[in-house]
This record gives structure tokens, sequence and C-alpha cells, in this order.
């Protein structure tokens, strides 16, 4: 009798081991989904960074081609006014075209400077760059949060596969701890609530 008992207490034991098992596979598959979340959210983080980048460079690109142009146009226009102050032998017909001349410049400039038509004078441009910027600079804060999350949950998943094998319950708490702490960081990569100094 005593002979069953202790086989009876054995199987209890197996049975309490796999039900533990069990629940150590569940927990390291919530961890696998919060993974490739992570991963998920730490490519998109990265991708945007370099597409605002790119996006930013063209335009502030464009940028400096609109300025140089505005530039060369209002030395023009101090050519023209020079000549109309200092040449007073000109015809009336020839200051005339020379005066259209220095107003159709004047208004070829203001539309350089701002053109809220077609959204690309030097002040929209300004404006738009600024935003592709912070938008970059958005993406670029987010990325760490994710590669500290996919750092922290590989370990935990690690340190719970370990667990499964030599059944340590010290392990399998570590893995708790930073499995929870990548699940934090990981959110803080999608929302932004905190930033950390030490992380990017």
């Amino acid at each position: 009798m005593a002979f069953d008992d202790l086989l009876g207490g054995r199987d209890e034991d197996r049975s309490a081991s796999r039900e533990r098992d069990r629940w150590i596979g569940v927990y390291i598959g919530v961890l696998a989904v919060l993974l490739a979340l992570c991963s998920m959210g730490g490519g998109n983080a990265a991708k945007d960074a370099t597409q605002s980048n790119i996006e930013a460079s063209n335009i502030w690109a464009f940028f400096q081609a609109k300025n140089i142009r505005r530039q060369v146009i209002r030395a023009q226009i101090e050519d023209l006014e020079v000549l109309l102050a200092t040449a007073p032998a000109l015809a009336d017909p020839q200051k005339s075209m020379i005066a259209e001349k220095i107003a159709a410049h004047r208004t070829f400039e203001a539309k350089l400077t701002t053109d809220t038509q077609s959204g690309e004078g030097l002040d929209e441009l300004f404006k738009k760059g600024k935003t592709v910027e912070a938008r970059r600079d958005a993406a670029m804060a987010k990325d760490p949060y994710f590669d500290y999350g996919q750092a922290l949950l590989q370990i935990a998943i690690v340190l719970a596969s370990v667990a499964i094998i030599s059944g340590g319950s010290s392990l399998l708490g570590l893995s708790f701890v930073l499995g929870a702490l990548g699940t934090l960081t990981t959110l803080n990569g999608f929302l932004m609530v905190v930033r950390f100094p030490f992380i990017g």
C-alpha cells in the first residue's frame, strides 16, 4: 500500500510538473507574439525614419534651389534699379520697359517667397521641411525602445525555456520581470508616453 501511495505521489508530481510546463509554454507563446509585434514596430519606425529623412532631404534641396533663384532675381532687380538711377538719358519707352521688368521680377520674387496656391513657396517649403523633420525625429526616437523591447523579450523567452528544463522558479521569476519590462518598453515605443534620457 505504501508503494502504491509512493507511485501515486509521483504521478501527482508529474501531473503538476506537466501542468506547470504547459502554462510556461503558453507564457512563452504570449512572449513570442509580443516579440513579433515589437519587431514589426521597430521595422516600421526605422522605415518611417528613412522615408522621412529622404523626403526632408528632397524638400531642403528644392528649398535651396528656389532660394538661389530668388537671390538671382533680387540681383537682377538691383541691377535694373541701378540702371534706371544712373542712366537719365534713357528714352521714356526704355525706362518704361525697365520698370515693367522690375515689376515682373518683384512679382516673381514674391511668388518664390510665398505661394499658397502651389504650396511650393520658400515659406511653405520651410514649414513642410520642418514638419517632415519632426516626423523623422519622432520615428528615430521610437526605434531604440523597440530594440530594447526585443532584447528583453528574447531574454525572457530563453529564461522561460530554461526554466522548463531545469524546473527552477527563480529563472521563471526573472523571465516574468524581463518580459514585463520588454512589454512596457514595446508599448512605450508605440505610444511614447515616457522618454528615457539613456535610450536613444
